[in-house]
């Protein structure tokens, strides 16, 4: 049998990400409730953090924990990984003793590379280029709050980053259309947005990328390892905030969206941050749900 991988969101057809969702939503509302069985005791999760985070780390963990398994934080100081050792032999090493490894990293090809070479899934907690597991957070809370995403107008504005690229990818398998409000110089990959030209659009006014939205989301403008970048970028990105003018252009009912940390009076307003109907704080929390989703289905395949 294949060892299935998640590294971006095109690993899963459409009809298995859309029932993914579908079991995160269960999965807490069971455990709202009387709790959700518990069918990976003995198992492990290898936790490789190259990239440090709060969310991710938790989310994983406690994830793991819910499920009845148990979960191994690694960081570059605490393996050969950090001193050199080839990606390709802790891979194979590491995956002959977990049963799922989750990477956090820099480039997207040593997570490639490690699923390569791993005998058990591997999943994509982040890399430069990609961030799929926030994306199924997302569009868990789109679900929740208005039901399917399908034909809907979600807007990116900010920096064309591995949340945008992740994006792009979410409106080719979850079928909407995705504006994209950038500087000029702070494009998406351009490949990727042209094998997307049916459905993705780029805009430098985000007024005019909003008009008539469902969703409009955001991301910090310095991400990390960007931080000496931070001053340049505030003047890049002056006019990308979202707030509530911005908002006024979308739909009534439009949602908007932060994957967090965020830096309020930057690329977000502390208004819409502190909104009592802000779902910024349940998507965060969704997090969990649809890891455990996802572990579940890469687990039992």
């Amino acid at each position: 049998m294949t060892t299935r991988h998640f590294l971006t969101l095109l690993d899963l057809s459409p009809s298995e990400l859309n029932a993914l969702i579908a079991r995160a939503t269960e999965m807490k509302a069971q455990l709202r409730g009387a709790g959700h069985e518990r069918p990976f005791v003995g198992k492990v999760l290898g936790m490789i953090f190259e990239k440090s985070s709060t969310r991710t780390r938790v989310s994983f963990e406690a994830g793991m924990s819910q499920l009845g398994g148990h979960a191994m934080f690694l960081s570059p100081r605490d393996t050969q990984l950090g001193r050199g050792e080839p990606i390709e032999d802790s891979a194979r090493v590491l995956s002959s003793m977990v049963d799922i490894i989750m990477i956090r990293t820099y480039a997207h090809q040593k997570v490639q590379a490690f699923a390569q070479h791993s005998s058990v899934p591997v999943i994509n907690a982040l890399t430069d280029d990609y961030h799929p597991c926030q994306l199924l957070a997302d569009v868990q809370t789109y679900v929740e709050n208005r039901g399917s995403i399908q034909g809907k107008t979600v807007t990116w504005v900010g920096d064309g980053n591995n949340m945008c690229h992740s994006y792009i990818n979410a409106a080719r398998q979850f079928d909407f259309e995705l504006r994209i409000a950038c500087p000029e110089g702070f494009d998406p990959n351009s490949e990727l947005v042209a094998a997307n030209k049916d459905r993705v659009s780029l805009f430098r006014s985000p007024i005019e990328a909003t008009k008539g939205s469902d969703l409009v989301v955001t991301d910090v403008w310095a991400s990390m390892g960007q931080e000496d970048e931070q001053l340049e970028r505030e003047k890049q990105f002056a006019g990308f905030q979202v707030n509530a003018e911005l908002m006024s252009h979308a739909h009534s009912d439009a949602l908007y969206m932060h994957c967090l940390p965020a830096h309020r009076g930057e690329e977000i307003s502390a208004e819409l941050m502190d909104s009592p109907d802000t779902v910024i704080w349940q998507e965060a929390e969704n997090r969990l749900h649809a890891q455990k989703a996802l572990m579940e289905l890469l687990l039992n395949s």
